[in-house]
Protein backbone atom coordinates (compact mmCIF):
# COMPACT_ATOMS: atom_id res chain seq x y z
CA UNK A 1 0.00 0.00 0.00
CA UNK A 2 1.04 3.28 -0.46
CA UNK A 3 2.00 5.75 2.23
CA UNK A 4 -0.75 8.03 0.92
CA UNK A 5 -3.26 5.32 2.32
CA UNK A 6 -1.09 4.67 5.28
CA UNK A 7 -1.74 7.78 6.36
CA UNK A 8 -4.87 7.58 6.27
CA UNK A 9 -5.62 4.74 8.23
CA UNK A 10 -3.47 6.07 10.71
CA UNK A 11 -5.39 9.78 10.75
CA UNK A 12 -8.77 7.83 10.40
CA UNK A 13 -8.63 5.32 13.67
CA UNK A 14 -7.45 9.06 15.52
CA UNK A 15 -10.48 10.61 14.53
CA UNK A 16 -12.74 7.98 15.13
CA UNK A 17 -11.12 7.69 18.60
CA UNK A 18 -11.67 11.34 19.40
CA UNK A 19 -15.14 11.19 18.15
CA UNK A 20 -15.55 8.07 20.82
CA UNK A 21 -14.31 10.32 23.69
CA UNK A 22 -16.38 12.93 22.82
CA UNK A 23 -19.42 12.38 21.78
CA UNK A 24 -22.10 10.43 24.06
CA UNK A 25 -24.68 10.96 26.58
CA UNK A 26 -22.46 13.58 28.06
CA UNK A 27 -21.06 15.36 25.23
CA UNK A 28 -17.66 17.12 25.97
CA UNK A 29 -16.74 19.99 23.48
CA UNK A 30 -13.45 20.11 22.19
CA UNK A 31 -11.42 22.57 24.65
CA UNK A 32 -12.24 20.38 27.43
CA UNK A 33 -11.48 17.19 25.79
CA UNK A 34 -8.24 17.90 24.93
CA UNK A 35 -7.42 19.27 28.04
CA UNK A 36 -9.29 16.17 29.77
CA UNK A 37 -6.30 14.22 27.84
CA UNK A 38 -3.93 16.31 28.68
CA UNK A 39 -4.69 15.54 32.16
CA UNK A 40 -5.22 19.26 33.05
CA UNK A 41 -8.66 19.14 32.67
CA UNK A 42 -11.09 18.96 35.81
CA UNK A 43 -15.09 18.18 36.60
CA UNK A 44 -17.95 15.99 35.57
CA UNK A 45 -16.04 16.36 31.77
CA UNK A 46 -12.35 15.21 32.67
CA UNK A 47 -13.74 12.34 34.97
CA UNK A 48 -15.99 11.25 32.54
CA UNK A 49 -13.00 11.68 29.52
CA UNK A 50 -10.31 9.75 31.56
CA UNK A 51 -12.12 7.49 33.61
CA UNK A 52 -15.08 6.07 31.65
CA UNK A 53 -14.28 6.68 28.17
CA UNK A 54 -10.56 6.63 27.23
CA UNK A 55 -10.61 3.06 28.69
CA UNK A 56 -13.33 1.93 26.43
CA UNK A 57 -12.11 3.59 23.21
CA UNK A 58 -8.22 1.77 24.13
CA UNK A 59 -10.13 -1.23 24.87
CA UNK A 60 -12.22 -1.48 21.64
CA UNK A 61 -8.91 -0.64 19.69
CA UNK A 62 -7.14 -3.34 21.04
CA UNK A 63 -10.33 -5.66 20.37
CA UNK A 64 -10.62 -4.71 17.11
CA UNK A 65 -7.11 -4.76 16.47
CA UNK A 66 -6.86 -8.55 17.20
CA UNK A 67 -10.03 -9.57 15.95
CA UNK A 68 -8.72 -8.24 12.33
CA UNK A 69 -5.19 -9.40 12.45
CA UNK A 70 -6.74 -13.55 13.35
CA UNK A 71 -9.44 -12.90 10.54
CA UNK A 72 -6.61 -11.60 7.72
CA UNK A 73 -4.66 -14.66 9.19
CA UNK A 74 -7.06 -17.51 9.16
CA UNK A 75 -8.14 -16.27 5.46
CA UNK A 76 -4.94 -16.45 4.32
CA UNK A 77 -4.03 -20.33 5.70
CA UNK A 78 -7.28 -21.33 4.39
CA UNK A 79 -7.40 -19.67 1.59
CA UNK A 80 -10.66 -18.57 2.34
CA UNK A 81 -12.50 -15.49 2.19
CA UNK A 82 -15.10 -15.99 4.62
CA UNK A 83 -12.76 -17.77 7.30
CA UNK A 84 -12.61 -15.05 10.69
CA UNK A 85 -12.63 -16.30 14.41
CA UNK A 86 -16.43 -16.26 14.80
CA UNK A 87 -17.80 -18.20 12.18
CA UNK A 88 -14.97 -20.63 12.27
CA UNK A 89 -16.34 -21.41 16.07
CA UNK A 90 -12.94 -20.20 17.32
CA UNK A 91 -15.07 -17.30 19.59
CA UNK A 92 -17.57 -19.88 20.29
CA UNK A 93 -15.25 -22.16 22.29
CA UNK A 94 -13.46 -19.49 23.47
CA UNK A 95 -16.25 -18.26 25.33
CA UNK A 96 -16.73 -21.27 26.74
CA UNK A 97 -13.44 -21.38 28.18
CA UNK A 98 -13.86 -18.21 29.43
CA UNK A 99 -16.91 -18.56 31.18
CA UNK A 100 -15.59 -21.71 32.54
CA UNK A 101 -12.45 -19.95 34.25
CA UNK A 102 -15.27 -17.30 35.76
CA UNK A 103 -16.72 -19.75 37.01
CA UNK A 104 -13.89 -21.56 38.93
CA UNK A 105 -12.97 -18.08 39.89
CA UNK A 106 -9.80 -17.74 38.20
CA UNK A 107 -7.74 -14.50 37.93
CA UNK A 108 -8.15 -12.15 34.96
CA UNK A 109 -4.81 -12.70 34.01
CA UNK A 110 -5.69 -16.87 33.36
CA UNK A 111 -8.94 -15.93 31.50
CA UNK A 112 -7.26 -15.55 28.08
CA UNK A 113 -5.29 -18.40 28.51
CA UNK A 114 -8.36 -20.25 29.51
CA UNK A 115 -10.38 -18.73 26.25
CA UNK A 116 -7.38 -19.74 24.50
CA UNK A 117 -7.77 -23.63 25.16
CA UNK A 118 -11.42 -23.14 24.74
CA UNK A 119 -10.65 -21.66 21.33
CA UNK A 120 -8.23 -24.43 19.98
CA UNK A 121 -11.04 -27.67 21.45
CA UNK A 122 -13.45 -25.54 19.21
CA UNK A 123 -10.82 -25.55 15.67
CA UNK A 124 -10.18 -29.21 16.08
CA UNK A 125 -13.90 -29.82 16.60
CA UNK A 126 -14.69 -27.61 13.60
CA UNK A 127 -11.77 -29.69 11.31
CA UNK A 128 -12.64 -32.89 12.69
CA UNK A 129 -16.62 -32.56 11.62
CA UNK A 130 -15.14 -31.40 8.35
CA UNK A 131 -13.12 -33.57 8.09
CA UNK A 132 -15.76 -36.25 8.30
CA UNK A 133 -18.00 -35.13 5.56
CA UNK A 134 -15.01 -35.47 3.40
CA UNK A 135 -14.74 -31.74 2.45
CA UNK A 136 -11.63 -30.26 5.09
CA UNK A 137 -10.81 -27.71 2.25
CA UNK A 138 -14.52 -26.44 0.81
CA UNK A 139 -15.05 -23.69 2.44
CA UNK A 140 -18.84 -23.82 2.68
CA UNK A 141 -18.99 -27.29 4.14
CA UNK A 142 -15.85 -25.91 6.82
CA UNK A 143 -18.20 -23.01 7.79
CA UNK A 144 -20.97 -25.28 8.56
CA UNK A 145 -18.78 -27.13 10.37
CA UNK A 146 -17.60 -23.85 12.40
CA UNK A 147 -21.32 -22.79 13.22
CA UNK A 148 -22.12 -26.12 14.29
CA UNK A 149 -19.24 -25.86 16.53
CA UNK A 150 -20.23 -22.37 17.98
CA UNK A 151 -23.85 -23.92 18.36
CA UNK A 152 -22.71 -26.43 20.78
CA UNK A 153 -20.44 -24.07 22.36
CA UNK A 154 -23.58 -22.05 23.27
CA UNK A 155 -25.32 -24.83 24.41
CA UNK A 156 -22.29 -25.89 26.58
CA UNK A 157 -22.58 -22.26 28.19
CA UNK A 158 -26.24 -22.55 28.92
CA UNK A 159 -25.69 -25.13 31.00
CA UNK A 160 -22.53 -23.98 32.81
CA UNK A 161 -25.07 -21.10 33.69
CA UNK A 162 -28.47 -23.41 34.27
CA UNK A 163 -27.84 -22.79 37.95
CA UNK A 164 -26.09 -19.84 38.62
CA UNK A 165 -27.79 -16.60 40.07
CA UNK A 166 -29.78 -14.30 37.85
CA UNK A 167 -27.62 -11.00 38.49
CA UNK A 168 -24.43 -14.28 36.77
CA UNK A 169 -26.90 -15.10 33.73
CA UNK A 170 -27.65 -11.54 33.06
CA UNK A 171 -24.07 -10.46 32.73
CA UNK A 172 -22.53 -13.55 31.03
CA UNK A 173 -25.63 -13.17 28.34
CA UNK A 174 -24.75 -9.27 28.21
CA UNK A 175 -20.78 -10.31 27.85
CA UNK A 176 -21.21 -12.73 25.32
CA UNK A 177 -23.28 -10.29 22.84
CA UNK A 178 -19.81 -8.59 22.81
CA UNK A 179 -19.54 -5.06 25.20
CA UNK A 180 -16.55 -2.88 25.95
CA UNK A 181 -18.24 -0.63 28.56
CA UNK A 182 -16.61 -1.99 31.99
CA UNK A 183 -12.99 -1.70 30.48
CA UNK A 184 -10.20 -1.44 33.40
CA UNK A 185 -6.23 -0.27 32.82
CA UNK A 186 -6.01 -4.03 34.15
CA UNK A 187 -7.45 -5.65 31.59
CA UNK A 188 -6.63 -3.33 28.99
CA UNK A 189 -3.09 -4.03 30.41
CA UNK A 190 -3.55 -8.21 29.73
CA UNK A 191 -5.35 -7.32 26.42
CA UNK A 192 -2.48 -5.40 25.29
CA UNK A 193 0.11 -7.46 26.19
CA UNK A 194 -1.42 -10.58 24.29
CA UNK A 195 -2.15 -8.57 21.09
CA UNK A 196 1.82 -7.34 20.99
CA UNK A 197 2.78 -11.33 21.61
CA UNK A 198 0.08 -12.85 19.48
CA UNK A 199 -0.03 -9.98 16.21
CA UNK A 200 3.91 -9.75 16.18
CA UNK A 201 4.32 -13.35 16.10
CA UNK A 202 2.07 -13.06 13.05
CA UNK A 203 3.53 -10.47 11.55
CA UNK A 204 6.60 -12.61 11.62
CA UNK A 205 4.76 -14.99 10.20
CA UNK A 206 3.68 -13.04 7.02
CA UNK A 207 5.71 -14.58 4.65
CA UNK A 208 5.32 -18.07 5.66
CA UNK A 209 0.77 -16.91 5.04
CA UNK A 210 2.06 -15.68 1.56
CA UNK A 211 3.19 -19.39 0.82
CA UNK A 212 0.42 -20.94 2.06
CA UNK A 213 -1.84 -18.83 0.07
CA UNK A 214 -0.25 -20.19 -2.71
CA UNK A 215 -1.93 -23.81 -2.42
CA UNK A 216 -0.84 -26.63 -0.21
CA UNK A 217 1.25 -27.83 -3.20
CA UNK A 218 2.64 -24.98 -3.92
CA UNK A 219 3.86 -23.96 -0.54
CA UNK A 220 4.90 -27.70 -0.37
CA UNK A 221 7.11 -27.07 -3.60
CA UNK A 222 8.25 -24.30 -2.60
CA UNK A 223 9.73 -26.08 0.74
CA UNK A 224 7.68 -24.79 3.07
CA UNK A 225 6.42 -27.64 6.05
CA UNK A 226 2.77 -26.99 5.11
CA UNK A 227 0.87 -29.13 7.90
CA UNK A 228 3.82 -27.29 10.62
CA UNK A 229 3.26 -23.63 9.46
CA UNK A 230 -0.47 -24.05 9.31
CA UNK A 231 -0.62 -25.26 12.89
CA UNK A 232 1.82 -22.67 13.54
CA UNK A 233 -0.80 -19.71 12.35
CA UNK A 234 -4.02 -21.46 14.05
CA UNK A 235 -2.87 -21.69 17.15
CA UNK A 236 -1.42 -17.60 17.17
CA UNK A 237 -4.52 -16.51 15.25
CA UNK A 238 -6.79 -18.65 17.77
CA UNK A 239 -4.57 -17.10 20.61
CA UNK A 240 -5.84 -13.44 19.71
CA UNK A 241 -9.49 -14.36 19.42
CA UNK A 242 -9.12 -16.00 22.57
CA UNK A 243 -7.80 -12.88 24.01
CA UNK A 244 -10.61 -10.34 22.30
CA UNK A 245 -13.34 -12.81 23.90
CA UNK A 246 -11.94 -12.49 27.27
CA UNK A 247 -11.61 -8.71 27.18
CA UNK A 248 -14.37 -8.12 25.45
CA UNK A 249 -17.02 -11.24 24.70
CA UNK A 250 -18.05 -12.74 21.28
CA UNK A 251 -18.43 -9.55 18.42
CA UNK A 252 -18.30 -11.26 15.39
CA UNK A 253 -17.82 -10.18 11.61
CA UNK A 254 -14.57 -7.70 11.85
CA UNK A 255 -12.74 -10.82 10.89
CA UNK A 256 -14.27 -11.26 8.25
CA UNK A 257 -15.09 -7.53 7.02
CA UNK A 258 -12.06 -5.99 7.55
CA UNK A 259 -9.27 -7.77 5.69
CA UNK A 260 -11.34 -7.46 2.61
CA UNK A 261 -11.24 -3.37 2.90
CA UNK A 262 -7.64 -4.06 3.36
CA UNK A 263 -7.34 -5.50 0.08
CA UNK A 264 -9.16 -3.56 -1.50
CA UNK A 265 -6.96 -0.63 -0.42
CA UNK A 266 -3.62 -2.61 -2.02
CA UNK A 267 -2.49 -4.87 0.41
CA UNK A 268 -1.19 -8.17 -1.24
CA UNK A 269 1.57 -9.13 1.55
CA UNK A 270 0.28 -10.26 4.60
CA UNK A 271 2.77 -8.39 6.36
CA UNK A 272 1.08 -5.63 5.44
CA UNK A 273 -2.58 -6.80 5.15
CA UNK A 274 -1.89 -7.93 9.04
CA UNK A 275 -1.00 -4.82 9.83
CA UNK A 276 -3.74 -2.86 7.72
CA UNK A 277 -6.16 -5.26 9.52
CA UNK A 278 -5.16 -4.15 12.82
CA UNK A 279 -5.53 -0.66 11.88
CA UNK A 280 -9.05 -0.90 10.14
CA UNK A 281 -10.64 -3.41 12.72
CA UNK A 282 -9.48 -0.82 15.62
CA UNK A 283 -11.75 1.60 13.94
CA UNK A 284 -14.33 -0.38 12.92
CA UNK A 285 -14.94 -2.03 16.35
CA UNK A 286 -14.24 1.84 17.99
CA UNK A 287 -17.09 2.98 15.66
CA UNK A 288 -19.33 0.05 16.35
CA UNK A 289 -19.03 1.24 20.32
CA UNK A 290 -19.91 4.46 19.50
CA UNK A 291 -23.03 3.52 17.51
CA UNK A 292 -24.02 1.04 20.23
CA UNK A 293 -23.85 3.72 22.85
CA UNK A 294 -25.79 6.55 20.74
CA UNK A 295 -28.35 4.61 18.61
CA UNK A 296 -30.66 4.27 21.60
CA UNK A 297 -29.72 6.93 24.57
CA UNK A 298 -29.72 6.32 27.54
CA UNK A 299 -29.83 2.38 27.08
CA UNK A 300 -26.17 0.77 25.15
CA UNK A 301 -26.50 -1.70 22.20
CA UNK A 302 -24.56 -4.60 22.23
CA UNK A 303 -20.97 -3.91 20.11
CA UNK A 304 -21.53 -7.52 18.47
CA UNK A 305 -25.09 -6.60 17.64
CA UNK A 306 -23.86 -3.99 15.87
CA UNK A 307 -21.19 -5.67 14.15
CA UNK A 308 -23.13 -8.08 13.10
CA UNK A 309 -25.66 -5.66 11.57
CA UNK A 310 -22.72 -4.62 9.03
CA UNK A 311 -21.22 -8.18 8.83
CA UNK A 312 -24.05 -10.05 7.67
CA UNK A 313 -24.73 -8.94 4.53
CA UNK A 314 -21.25 -8.56 3.82
CA UNK A 315 -21.33 -12.35 4.60
CA UNK A 316 -24.44 -13.21 2.59
CA UNK A 317 -22.64 -11.50 -0.40
CA UNK A 318 -19.82 -12.96 -0.27
CA UNK A 319 -21.41 -16.40 0.19
CA UNK A 320 -23.05 -15.96 -2.98
CA UNK A 321 -19.78 -15.36 -4.99
CA UNK A 322 -18.90 -18.61 -3.86
CA UNK A 323 -21.43 -20.98 -4.96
Amino acid sequence: MSALRWTTLVAALIVAALLAVAIGTISIPPSALFDALRGTGSGVAATVVRTLRVPRVVLAMLVGAGLGMSGAALQGTLRNPLAEPYLLGVSGGAAVGAVLAVMLGLGIALLPVAAFIGALVAVAAAFIVAHAAGARGDPRVLLMAGVVVGAFANAAIMVVLANAEANTVRDALWWMMGSVSDATWPQIGVMALYLLAGGGLLVLLGPRIDVLALGEDAAAGLGLDVDAATRLVFVVASLLAAATVAAAGLIGFVGLVVPHIVRAGGARKHRALLIGSALVGATLVVLSDLLARVLRPPAELPVGAVTALIGVPFFLTKLRRLS
